[in-house]
């Protein structure tokens, strides 16, 4: 019996000499604790911890000092939610061996769980001294705490020793919202400019920190010195485009815009407000159509905006119909499903007067969606602007069926087919139609 525990000390000091692994591994006093805790590993690989848990409380009674049947507890409890228990049996295991990581990570991860994040503060701190890229850990809790401070001291140290990352930038770009923290970080970047004038994105940052403070003559300072030192950076474009526009420069203004667009470094949320800003200024002054018509294209496969369809409405508002048309010819051209986009196109259709385009796609459209009126009611109206009376009558006659509690769709469905049975000659069927038509006007 001894000689086994004897080997087994020579193999566990040996293994932590190398490595330190997960403390899967135990010491094997007796038989009978071997048989327990395999026990507790098998109950737990199916799931059924509280019988995994029954077994390490008898490995426990047989070693009471054995810091991995704690671990074990603790990972069963956890499962099962008992986060106290789960958390006191971490807890042993690091008192019992303090230099094993996993036993402390352990804890993290109940007060992760439990969202007591100032206790898993204090733990991952502890952990950094084990392996440093805990400091990811540490800077997410600080953010979730709101301890900025903390957070941007970390982050600088970060980047600093390992290059930065887009999580970092995004908790940087939360902080410096924050007027507490502008002054010196703005200071500390432009010292960083002046020591490496190709670094883009001190540049980027700084940009950022003036726009959000709203000192848009400084953010385009900066942006110049950006054009300078990097001729061809793409982010310089962003102040220059809303400085080009101030100046009314259009040409200069549309070139800043397109590289803009065409670049995959500029976030979307900075694309739409370049392109909101020059729609605004395209309406103002004519002549810049064709350049809006290519902005809107490079959002052709913006998956959350339907850029084409919203610029269309923004035209629409404005009662240009064949600026809103094409718009909505584009965005339907792109998403041929978009029954939105196609009843919006309708009506610029009736508006203009262009009834044979009308016709032709509504008619389309009644194949892609055929339970939907307003398309029957679009193709019947067209048709009987074509003097295609008998054609009219079919399609409104079908479409009726589909009209449910829609009364001013039901109204004109009755007008139209009034028209249609007057082209066809049926006056006592129009004069019926136009009767129901009026019935429903005076509900």
């Amino acid at each position: 019996m001894k000689k086994f525990t004897i080997g087994f000390l020579l193999i566990a000091v040996c293994s932590s000499a190398f490595s330190q692994k997960e403390p899967d591994d135990i010491a094997l006093a007796t038989n009978e604790f071997q048989i327990s805790y395999y026990e507790a590993l098998k109950q737990k690989g199916i799931e059924n911890n509280d019988r995994a848990i029954q077994s390490l409380q008898k490995c426990v009674s047989l070693e009471p000092n054995n810091a991995a049947v704690y671990n074990e507890l603790g990972r069963n409890y956890l499962k099962l939610k008992k986060y106290k228990e789960a958390y006191d049996s971490f807890e042993k295991a690091f008192q019992i061996d303090p230099k094993n990581r996993w036993y402390l990570h352990g804890m993290y991860d109940v007060a992760y769980q439990t969202q007591d994040f100032n206790q898993a503060i204090i733990l991952v701190t502890k952990l950094v001294a084990f392996e440093p890229n805990y400091k990811e850990d540490l800077t997410s809790l600080y953010m979730y705490t709101q301890q900025y401070d903390k957070a941007l001291v970390l982050i600088n140290e970060m980047n600093d020793d390992l290059g930065k990352s887009e999580k970092r930038d995004n908790y940087k770009k939360q902080i410096m919202q924050d007027a507490r923290f502008q002054g010196s970080e703005k200071d500390d970047l432009l010292k960083l400019i002046a020591k490496n004038p190709k670094d883009e994105s001190n540049y980027i940052a700084l940009i950022y920190l003036y726009s959000n403070s709203n000192q848009e003559e400084k953010a385009l300072e900066v942006a110049k010195k950006l054009e300078i030192a990097i001729p061809n950076s793409d982010w310089a474009q962003v102040s220059l485009f809303k400085f080009h526009l101030n100046n009314n420069d259009g040409p200069k203004a549309v070139k800043s815009m397109h590289q803009i667009l065409d670049s995959d470094k500029i976030d979307n949320k900075i694309k739409h407000r370049v392109l909101n800003e020059f729609l605004i200024f395209a309406k103002n002054n004519p002549g810049y159509d064709a350049d809006l018509m290519k902005a809107v294209s490079y959002f052709n496969s913006d998956k959350e905006v339907a850029v084409a369809k919203e610029v269309g409405k923004f035209f629409q508002s404005k009662s240009e119909w064949n600026q809103a048309k094409s718009y909505y010819e584009m965005d339907l051209k792109n998403n041929p499903n978009d029954l939105e986009s196609a009843l919006l196109l309708f009506e610029m259709y009736v508006k203009l007067e262009q009834f044979e385009a009308l016709a032709k796609k509504s008619e389309e459209m009644t194949e892609l969606f055929p339970s939907q009126p307003d398309l029957y009611y679009y193709a019947g109206l067209a048709n009987n602007q074509l003097k295609k009376f008998a054609k009219a009558k079919d399609y409104l006659e079908s479409g009726m069926d589909y009209v449910i509690e829609n009364k001013a769709l039901e109204i004109n469905f009755n007008i139209q087919l009034g028209e249609a049975y007057n082209g066809l000659g049926d006056q006592k069927k129009k004069e019926l139609y136009f009767k129901k038509a009026e019935q429903l006007l005076k509900k």
